[in-house]
């Protein structure tokens, strides 16, 4: 399992595994609230929560996916942070001041206020169903990742392997602590990721036989009739998934997409609502979308140093006129990946082997709790609820854990169903990871428009825009299009104009409700 591994790769293993130990144990503690279990006892200091956001922004993807964009296109990936700022703000001022008002769990709790328990549910259900699919095919991807490394192949059982170790860590880390586990070990996590990528970039810098000038003026000159691999701003006017960083797409899909992940996405709203108060918590997601854009950046930076080692000869002195076709036992991989298995020095292997699992198990622990926590506060105690005049809560704390304990199953489940089905398609997994999340935001944008800026809606047509939000962009997926229309009506659209066209279309169908026609049940 081991065997093509150098000592020093072997003492960061060992060096990282005495990390998780002793983190493990000194982070897991028991609690005696569901508020201090998912909500930290509102006590996590604001620099600690901003982290655990960037942290959970960031995902094994993100550390195999941003070295290829670098690679293959340019900078225009950090202008999705304008977006982001104006999500951020917006979230600011009109969300998470009413989630604190509320004293919410969940970000879905909300709508029960407004429109009915049914709807709250559906919200949750909603959620949940697009957090398997896309936590588990970030999983799987991580788990490629780590069987490609540590047993050189990506057979069935290597890379269920892999998703069983991953898992497991991510589960036994973070059952007993809680919310507050979650947040110590993503700023644990993110330090280890975030020191891969550095000590990658300082290993590519060294290996390139020219200045800091030089590579500068190669990036910015990078072939005939190109454009400069340094260009921040696309203000191209591209519907297609190759114009998702344009600017329009940042500056409407964008905001749209950073508006659900930072204020209806519980799996990162539940950071925020860990801080003492609003304020804190604003801060605190302000902050990370600032951390976010160096963090971005170096990943961008390896991409962007692969492409000078691979693609400029006359820099290197190579002699090859092309770069490598990336591949790994007949299947196609990232640049990054291709470097880190032909070509990385010993301790660094090491090095960015753990640094994948750090981001993976931060990803992974951030999934368990949200979505426990919509599972037991959302699904099972209103249920228990009904049912008893009154339960202890710490009953609903080991209900917590079990939850975490369904919710890790259902992930490794979907990472390993994840491989199968990538045998029989040709669908990128990562376009499908990133995709499947739009579907239940598109819906959860739209009835939380209507919520906060009319006194439209009704239960029935909050359900119907939930419902109608998953199945548009759903019907503009490559697969469905190629299935039901003919050929000369097929056309391609950025998942981020799905997301606009989506949000509109929910957001009317909600506003078309009446609030006072139906009760709230």
């Amino acid at each position: 399992m081991l065997g093509h591994y150098a000592f020093a790769d072997i003492l960061v293993f060992i060096g990282y595994g005495l990390v998780l130990l002793g983190s493990g144990w000194l982070f897991n503690r028991q609690n005696r609230s569901a508020n201090d279990y998912f909500l930290g006892g509102n006590s996590i200091p604001m620099w600690m929560v901003a982290i655990s956001v960037l942290a959970t922004s960031q995902s094994a993807a993100t550390f195999l996916g941003g070295p290829d964009q670098g690679y293959r296109n340019d900078l225009t990936y950090l202008s999705t942070n304008i977006g982001a700022f104006i999500a951020a703000f917006f979230v600011a001022i009109f969300l998470i001041p009413r989630f604190y008002q509320q004293k919410v769990y969940t970000v879905y709790e909300l709508l029960e206020q407004r429109f009915g328990a049914r709807a709250k549910r559906l919200a949750g259900l909603m959620y949940l169903f697009g957090r398997v699919f896309a936590s588990g095919a970030r999983l799987y991807m991580a788990a490629l990742a780590v069987a490609m490394i540590l047993f050189g192949n990506i057979d069935a059982s290597s890379v269920i392997t892999a998703t069983l170790i991953i898992t497991v860590c991510g589960l036994v880390y973070t059952v007993y602590g809680g919310i507050r586990t979650v947040i110590y070990s993503d700023v644990l996590q993110a330090v280890i990721y975030v020191g891969a990528a550095i000590a990658v970039i300082i290993v590519l810098y060294n290996a390139i036989p020219a200045s800091f000038g030089d590579i500068i003026a190669a990036l910015q000159n990078p072939a005939p009739g190109e454009t400069s691999k340094l260009r921040l701003i696309n203000t191209d006017m591209d519907f297609t998934n190759s114009g998702v960083f344009s600017l329009f797409s940042v500056l409407t899909g964008f905001v749209l997409l950073n508006i659900a992940a930072f204020g209806l996405d519980q799996d990162m709203t539940q950071r925020v609502l860990t801080c003492r108060n609003a304020k804190e918590g604003s801060k605190a997601m302000l902050m990370s979308v600032v951390m976010v854009i160096p963090v971005m950046l170096l990943f961008l930076v390896i991409g962007l140093l692969l492409y000078i080692y691979y693609q400029r000869p006359d820099i290197m002195a190579s002699g090859l006129s092309d770069g490598p076709v990336p591949s790994f036992a007949g299947k196609p991989v990232t640049i990054f990946m291709y470097y880190v298995l032909t070509e990385i020095p010993s301790g660094v292997r090491g090095l960015v082997t753990i640094g994948i699992l750090a981001a993976a198990l931060s990803t992974l622990n951030s999934g368990l709790n949200s979505m426990a926590s919509v599972l037991v506060q959302d699904l099972y105690r209103p249920w228990r609820e009904g049912k008893h005049n009154k339960t202890d809560d710490g009953h609903y704390v080991k209900a917590g854990r079990w939850a975490m304990v369904l919710v890790a199953s259902a992930l490794g489940f979907m990472a390993c169903l994840c491989y199968y089905w990538q045998q029989y398609t040709n669908m990128p997994l990562l376009q499908f990871a990133l995709g499947v999340m739009v579907f239940s935001y598109s819906g959860l944008l739209g009835v939380y428009f209507v919520t906060l800026f009319s006194t439209r809606g009704s239960q029935r047509s909050v359900i119907i825009a939930l419902i109608v939000g998953f199945l548009v962009p759903l019907s503009m997926q490559p697969y469905v299009i190629h299935t039901v229309l003919p050929s000369q009506w097929h056309f391609e659209l950025g998942f981020t104009w799905q997301l606009v066209i989506g949000t509109a279309i929910s957001t009317v169908i909600c506003a078309l409700g009446n609030t006072t026609a139906e009760p709230k049940n």
